[in-house]
Formats: C-alpha cells, structure tokens, sequence
C-alpha cells in the first residue's frame, strides 16, 4: 500500500468551508436513536447494494466484511446469511440491541478489555459482531483485517475534521486484494444551514472524489 494512501488530502473547496467547521458529538447520536430520528436507516436495506451485491461478493466465501457506523443496518444479516463474518461498531446501544431483536438473533453480550465501559455483542451463530464504541476507538481492540467494506453513510456521517481520521482506520483494517463500497451523496449546504437541518449524510462532491480515491487507491 503505497504512502499516498494513509490519509485523505487536506485540500479545501469553496462548499467545504459551510460545511467543515460542523461538529455533532457522540452524545447527540446516541439522542438520536433515543429519540428515534434515524431517518438515515432504510428498513429495506440499500437497494444499491442489492442491485451489485453479486459483484461487490465476486462469488468468494468466507469473507469478513465491515461495517462502519452501523446501526441495525439489515444488510449485515444479508452478509451473515450468505456464510460470511460480520463486524460493525455502533456508538448506540440501543441501535445495537434494535438490530438483534428486529432480525429475530439470538445474542451474547460481553465487556470490551481494551476500551473500559464499552460492550460488544455476538450473535449464538458467531459470525456477526457489534463493538459499541467510538469507532476512533475500534483500532485499540485487534478485530483484525477485512476482505469487504460496505460504507452507506458514514464516511459522509463523521464530522468533517475527522474524516482524516477515518480514512486513516479504514484503511488499517484493509486486507490487500480488498473491495471498498462506498455510497455517499452530495448535497448543497447552503440550502441546509443550521446545526438541526444537519443530515447524517454530509459530503462535498470534490472531497468526496478525493475520499474515494484515497480509501480505495484510486480505484473504481
């Protein structure tokens, strides 16, 4: 992996600079799902997703596959139903909780060693597990490194100031032959001020490109 890979550019753009200084802490997720405004989760599942799902999989079995920001995010249970193993980090308990009761799984649940005061929670079968935690914090636990990502919303979700970071853990937790599905959206921030109006989905188009292509090696 080549040094050109280990961060996204610092690069800025006009849109950006409505958009850059935007700050929604981890608090106020969890109020989110408390509260329940997730709009942002589709109770179908991705239909993006669905329609390459074949192509994302390339016929391999046996993958591990991450998902960031999860929530109860139904295509995990696609993914674990196919025989393949599921990670994802979801700073709501209850996001967590929602996504076993909902696809009906039964559930252990265990303290997280390395980050005090954190859980995660492994379904009976074993191939799906969810670290509640920051996912800044995910690098301190050894989950080891990953065959796919599918990534709807969350590089788009993190406060602008930290998608260094992210991309920073994305790429650490990359296996070398990998496939990186990102599904993002682009959207006028002068037509959405205000710190309420915020979506969970927030990119400018230009960095957006440059996040892909950081992520991903430049690859399409």
């Amino acid at each position: 992996m080549s040094d050109t890979r280990t961060s996204l550019d610092i690069e800025e753009y006009p849109d950006w600079e409505v958009q850059k200084n935007r700050i929604l802490t981890l608090e106020e997720w969890q109020d989110k799902w408390v509260t329940h405004k997730i709009g942002f989760h589709q109770e179908q599942g991705h239909q993006l997703l669905k329609k390459h799902l074949d192509t994302f999989l390339k016929g391999e079995s046996g993958l591990r596959v991450f998902f960031p920001l999860c929530g109860k995010a139904v295509e995990m249970k696609w993914f674990a139903d196919r025989g393949h193993s599921v990670v994802g980090v979801e700073i709501s308990e209850l996001g967590i909780r929602e996504f076993f009761m909902e696809q009906n799984l039964s559930y252990s649940e265990e303290p997280i060693a390395e980050i005090p005061g954190t859980k995660v929670f492994k379904s009976s079968s074993g191939n799906i597990s969810l670290y509640c935690c920051s996912i800044f914090d995910l690098p301190r636990v050894n989950i080891g490194k990953f065959d796919r990502i599918w990534d709807r919303g969350s590089l788009v979700a993190i406060n602008p100031g930290d998608r260094k970071r992210y991309a920073d853990v994305m790429l650490s937790l990359l296996r070398e032959k990998f496939q990186y599905f990102l599904a993002v959206l682009s959207y006028d921030p002068t037509k959405h001020a205000g710190k309420g109006k915020v979506p969970s989905k927030l990119c400018a188009p230009q960095r957006r490109r440059r996040s892909i292509q950081k992520v991903s090696g430049g690859r399409r």
